[in-house]
């Protein structure tokens, strides 16, 4: 992972942290406490604010950050860990943002309908 992905990484992961103190917005602990239900939503199809093909990609970050096979091998003091650090953050921004939008969907009253979604 280069230095601009490394900093754009970390700056997201800053925005989205400053986005859990904010007084209406859930906060860091509850989003945590929440993906499990948004997980189970996702794949029950009752939550639509997340799909299950980014489901898919968290699952394979997670399978290359404990794969002992990696772009950068690990045994590269500094640079081998950095790639794995970065995929984590990545998919901790991610779920975290996510998190957070589904507490919202929650809070609503859990709507069937999305904004701007077709209706028969």
């Amino acid at each position: 992972m280069d230095r601009k992905r490394s900093a754009a990484a970390a700056g997201q992961a800053w925005q989205i942290y400053r986005e859990t103190l904010e007084p209406e917005a859930p906060g860091l602990w509850q989003r945590a406490r929440a993906v499990p239900r948004m997980l189970k939503s996702v794949l029950r199809g009752q939550y639509k604010g997340m799909s299950v093909g980014t489901l898919g990609l968290l699952a394979l970050g997670l399978v290359y950050i404990i794969s002992p096979i990696d772009a950068i091998p690990d045994m590269i003091p500094v640079v081998g860990i950095v790639d794995d650090t970065g995929m984590a953050l990545w998919m901790a921004t991610v779920l975290v943002k996510a998190a957070g939008d589904f507490v919202a969907w929650e809070r609503g009253g859990r709507p069937t309908v999305l904004v701007g979604e077709p209706i028969d």
